[in-house]
């Protein structure tokens, strides 16, 4: 059992000013589960903070209190050592406290001046000085950014930017970003970390919530770790252990040996992408078989959205139905009559909103893609489909309170395990995997990468990631996607290219000078 610190030890001899903000026995419940209890943490000037902790664990509840978002049910917030009783974000905000939240907060038909014009109520509004902020802004921390640009022009990676200047243009002394790089590509990553060092070395105290390991030890100056809403330990940077060590002090158990992947005899061609066009995905060639990964890698809203809805039959391919062929058919054919076993599963990255219903239980969820195997003569068997869920449940290790229990009940772990344990009981022959381990914890990661790899026995996979680190760990081949087309297809043999596979993320063709990047970019 692992020291239950509370607070920042002061033998560390690194505290000597008092904390910026300092959380004091801070409980937080919904209903009979308690999210947060008696937590309490420091966050000090200069210093970049990472908080981690499994799904559930408590951290967004905790930083969702710390900016004005949610009430603690009890407990205190001090800022400066003053009782700062937030009621809303724009208490925090007043008090120096902001978030930048996964999801942005933009008027994408707004320009980049004038978002950050929103909300600023108080005096009169220059909109030139404010163009000249951002400037000034934007340079001091190496932010490449035009204020008159309209946000829905904009790449996710240069979005994130814009709510960053957000927080800075309002002197926010505290800075949380939850899973900040989720959306960025290698190189943005290592020019957002430069800008919040930066930031920190100018006094400003910056909170850090990721699940990636490399990530927290190559940033952080301190981390803090959350486990069932208590903090069960503290570290400075010089004394975290290696990486593994550090993912078993959050899941408080000893881990699996690390995912690796054994080679898969390939077989027959599952799907086969021939000029397959979609809205902004173009020109679109490659084939998948059975027993291998093929992993789209690239930034959010490069097309990849267009490309899992052609494959999975949601949007009509605009190149003609026999420039794509699923499982040996033409688009059309396959569409007119899918294969229920045996066939097509998506396994989408929003797992609350498209691939369960969380109001609905965990029978009834089990039902919305396997409804065919337990009916016979227009009726259902439940009883039958329940002994099933409930193998799944025990074969893919779900915690949860049995069938009864809602979707919405279950971590973001456990859910995706009954969503994957769903769709492979259908025993399919290809799998579309788009995010499938965005935001969960590395516990749960790992589970969820050792399945698909599984799968290769009997299915090809079409795996659509913005994670560099899970395409590496999963794929055979690899297929860069910008702004809508595959500007590289390429073995994972090919070490050269997967060395270069972060800026050609960004758009600049393996081989290319850097320089280049801008008359690439206008004829991709």
């Amino acid at each position: 059992m692992m020291e239950n610190r509370s607070h920042f030890p002061a033998e560390d001899g690194a505290k000597t000013a008092p904390a910026l903000v300092r959380l004091e026995n801070i409980c937080k419940s919904y209903g009979p589960v308690q999210a947060n209890r008696n937590i309490c943490l420091e966050v000090h000037a200069g210093e970049i903070l990472a908080l981690l902790g499994e799904n559930g664990a408590g951290k967004s509840t905790l930083m969702s209190i710390l900016s004005g978002k949610s009430r603690q049910d009890s407990g205190t917030i001090f800022v400066d050592g003053i009782p700062a009783p937030f009621r809303s974000p724009h208490d925090a905000l007043e008090a120096g406290i902001g978030m930048v939240y996964q999801h942005f907060m933009l008027v994408e038909a707004m320009t980049v001046t004038q978002n950050l014009l929103l909300g600023q109520a108080h005096g009169i509004l220059n909109p030139k000085a404010m163009r000249e902020r951002v400037l000034e802004l934007a340079a001091r921390y190496g932010f490449e950014i035009d204020p008159d640009a309209v946000i829905s022009s904009l790449s996710m990676g240069e979005r994130q930017r814009v709510e960053i200047l957000k927080l800075l243009y309002r002197d926010c002394r505290v800075l949380i970003l939850d899973e900040p790089t989720a959306v960025l590509t290698p190189p943005e990553t290592k020019q957002l970390f430069s800008a919040l060092r930066r930031m920190a070395s100018d006094g400003k105290a910056i909170v850090f919530i990721s699940h990636k390991m490399r990530e927290v030890l190559d940033l952080a100056t301190q981390i803090s770790i959350l486990r069932r809403g208590e903090i069960v330990d503290h570290f400075l940077r010089a004394d975290v252990p290696g990486e593994r060590e550090l993912a078993e002090r959050m899941v408080g158990r000893q881990m699996d040996a690390v995912v690796v992947q054994t080679p898969v005899a390939k077989g027959e061609v599952l799907l086969e992408l021939d000029g397959a066009t979609c809205g902004m995905a173009k020109d679109l060639r490659c084939r998948i078989r059975r027993g291998e990964v093929l992993a789209v890698v690239g930034v959010a809203g490069n097309g990849q959205r267009e490309l899992v809805e052609m494959v999975t039959g949601a949007a009509r391919p605009e190149s003609g139905p026999d420039s794509v062929r699923i499982l040996g058919r033409s688009w059309q054919e396959f569409v007119k009559q899918r294969p229920g076993r045996n066939g097509l599963v998506y396994i989408p990255e929003d797992r609350k909103g498209v691939a369960t219903c969380p109001a609905l239980d965990l029978l009834d969820n089990f039902l919305l893609t396997c409804r065919d195997e337990f009916q016979r003569f227009g009726f259902l068997d439940r009883r039958r489909a329940a002994a099933a869920a409930e193998g799944v449940m025990r074969e893919y290790q779900v915690v949860a309170d049995g069938l009864h229990a809602s979707a919405g009940s279950l971590s973001g772990g456990n859910l995706q395990k009954m969503v994957l344990g769903r769709e492979f009981y259908r025993e399919p022959r290809l799998i579309v995997a788009e995010n499938p381990t965005q935001g969960l914890d590395i516990g749960a990661m790992e589970e969820v990468w050792r399945r698909i790899l599984a799968a290769r026995s009997h299915a090809g996979v079409l795996l659509v990631t913005s994670d560099l680190r899970e395409a590496v760990t999963l794929a055979d081949t690899f297929a860069v996607m910008y702004r809508g087309r595959f500007i590289d297809v390429f073995s994972h043999t090919d070490t050269e290219r997967l060395e270069a596979v972060g800026m050609m993320m960004a758009g600049i063709r393996f081989g290319e000078k850097e320089e280049e990047r801008g008359r690439s970019g206008r004829e991709a």
